[in-house]
């Protein structure tokens, strides 16, 4: 039989999570953003259950190809634009939305010889300094692209870098959205401003398309602030595993490599077949927690490369071959958020779904 140890895929949750974006801007077009493989995800695995969204938005023009190839025919956006010139044949076989942030991507658009025409996320670089033009800028290039006559709609875009809370002891998003507000005041085109945490957050936000991204997969985007439950969301992915075998110690024995965690007293563990070559972070924390048989409880000691050790003392009816759940959803319902998980490693759950592995196989449940 196959090592024990799956990654589930949950449509419902997925639905369910779309229709709280669709309750939080009733007035926006919702673009799913599936991008890294959908979060980790898989895009074929999540595409049934995410296409009633309005758009999809993502990096990489062979992920939009394959979105193309599951019979998608809407709005698709290149969030990072184009690469290079020879990116604008596929946009135009593909009638493929894209962000201009640079120069270099103006200037490709403009030497573009062809009677396509493209719709155009216009990004302004309002204060994250990642990507985008400056709004001393912004205005100039906004003109410019009027004049191409490839050129059929001008979207303004940016991204907000503190959504998810204060900024240098403020409001996080008031910054950003003062400059962006200056500089498009009267510039007609539709707006596009909200991520997740922009969503949840400040739902009144004039925006005409919201992008939706780690919410649809069940991580809160202000944890520890919220949790999944306060903003009602589901997790999408489960790593489920199994107990392969038991131990029972005395005290102090120790566990695992570098000999990390010593019983305070006898006590029974749990060997988990799961380690970081799937996914799970080696620097996770003694005192994470996971559940077994749907109990909670927490990982003992260093996570190896194939497995990892779990607390048993307090575990009903625990043998070899009892579920262990890593992050998501037991089968008998009870839930472990990854945001929780994540933090155990210091990171977020976003790394998490991202990080999980070829060798762990994925299935779909409804």
């Amino acid at each position: 039989m196959p090592r024990p140890i799956q990654a589930v895929i949950h449509h419902d949750a997925l639905k369910h999570n779309l229709s709280i974006v669709r309750q939080n801007v009733p007035g926006s077009k919702v673009f799913a953003v599936v991008k890294a493989n959908a979060y980790g995800h898989g895009i074929e695995r999540v595409y049934d259950a995410l296409k009633s969204a309005d758009g999809f938005a993502l990096l990489d023009i062979d992920e939009a190809k394959r979105i193309r190839a599951l019979g998608w025919h809407g709005a698709i956006l290149l969030l990072e634009g184009i690469f290079s010139a020879q990116d604008l044949y596929d946009c135009e076989q593909y009638q493929l939305n894209f962000t201009i942030h640079s120069e270099a991507q103006l200037q490709w658009l403009q030497e573009y010889q062809s009677p396509a025409q493209f719709n155009i996320f216009l990004k302004m670089n309002s204060g994250m300094n990642r990507l985008g033009f400056t709004p001393e800028r912004y205005r100039q290039v906004w003109e410019q692209l009027n004049r191409f006559k490839n050129v059929r709609s001008i979207t303004h875009m940016m991204h907000f870098s503190d959504a998810d809370g204060d900024r240098l002891g403020q409001d996080g998003i008031e910054h950003q959205l003062i400059a962006f507000d200056h500089t498009t005041q009267d510039l007609p085109g539709k707006r596009s401003l909200s991520n997740s945490a922009a969503i949840l957050r400040h739902s009144t936000l004039d925006t005409d398309i919201v992008r939706a991204g780690i919410l649809l997969y069940g991580s809160s985007p202000d944890y520890p602030t919220h949790s999944i439950q306060d903003w009602d969301l589901k997790p999408t992915m489960s790593l489920r595993s199994e107990l392969i075998a038991i131990q029972n110690l005395k005290k102090n024995d120790t566990v695992g490599y570098g000999s990390k965690f010593t019983a305070e007293t006898a006590m029974t563990i749990g060997i988990v077949a799961c380690g970081y070559a799937d996914g799970y972070q080696r620097i996770t924390a003694t005192g994470t927690p996971v559940l077994v048989n749907g109990q909670r409880t927490h990982i003992v000691g260093r996570v190896s490369m194939d497995m990892l050790a779990v607390d048993l003392s307090n575990i009903l009816h625990a043998e070899i071959g009892s579920e262990v759940v890593l992050w998501g959803q037991a089968q008998t319902g009870e839930i472990l958020p990854i945001d929780e998980v994540a933090a155990g490693s210091g990171t977020i759950g976003y790394e998490l779904m991202c990080s999980v592995t070829q060798r762990v196989s994925f299935k779909i449940e409804a």
